[in-house]
């Protein structure tokens, strides 16, 4: 069953998901960008909120600009940590793969709990990121928690701006195959996920979708959560 993912800011916004019926919580930062870092504090903050009742993942900023070994400080009550992989295109080769490789290979000589998402931007051309069709590859292939597609500019246009339906279905299907799960996200608002509905991933990520006045640098209100989530159940 697809579930609905809302990315907070803070405690209170964790607060505002959870009432309005949010399956996943995820923390970031907005004003950062697409995978903004929050502080730890802010993290932690979170975790605390959610208690165990949801899972909880973090956005840990793009993986050129971070250290891989900076994670949170609360990183084993943490489900899934996830970085960008924007600016990757001007190296030679295909060095994000030996690099998030490494990432993932950390956390379990650690046997610390979470889970590497391997993101793919749609809008890859203008994030110098690597292809989606490469980074699918990359989570069919190696032990991530699962694969994220979203948009690393946002400005308003969404996912299906930049990828047609028929690609995603491509996408979702290959990861399905491989028995990882998948998360949608960019922009989406109720008419671009009664679109991508039928391709049934398991998570749609949103936050603007959720927040006062549609934008996403506004605060998540528990009465748009709660509307996002009756269109799941219907």
């Amino acid at each position: 069953m697809t579930q609905l993912l809302v990315s907070v800011r803070s405690a209170r916004e964790a607060q505002a998901a959870l009432r309005g019926g949010a399956a996943l919580i995820d923390v970031k930062e907005p004003a950062y960008g697409s995978l903004g870092r929050a502080s730890d504090e802010v993290i932690a903050d979170v975790v605390r909120v959610v208690a165990g009742r949801r899972p909880v993942s973090a956005a840990l900023g793009e993986f050129l600009d971070t250290c891989a070994d900076a994670l949170p400080s609360c990183k084993n009550s943490l489900t899934y940590l996830k970085w960008g992989l924007s600016r990757y295109e001007d190296w030679e080769g295909d060095v994000w793969q030996d690099e998030l490789g490494a990432a993932i290979g950390e956390l379990a000589r650690q046997q610390l709990k979470p889970r590497v998402v391997a993101v793919a931007y749609a809008d890859w051309r203008r994030a110098r990121a690597p292809t989606p069709r490469k980074v699918c590859s990359f989570a069919a292939t190696h032990p991530v928690g699962a694969f994220l597609i979203d948009t690393w500019k946002k400005d308003g246009s969404t996912l299906l701006d930049w990828l047609p339906l028929h690609e995603i279905e491509r996408l979702c299907a290959r990861c399905r195959a491989a028995g990882v799960p998948v998360a949608l996200a960019g922009s989406l608002g109720p008419a671009e996920i009664r679109t991508l509905m039928p391709l049934r991933p398991d998570w749609f990520a949103v936050r603007g979708a959720v927040c006062q006045g549609r934008r996403r640098d506004a605060v998540v209100e528990e009465s748009e959560v709660r509307q996002l989530a009756q269109l799941f159940r219907s």
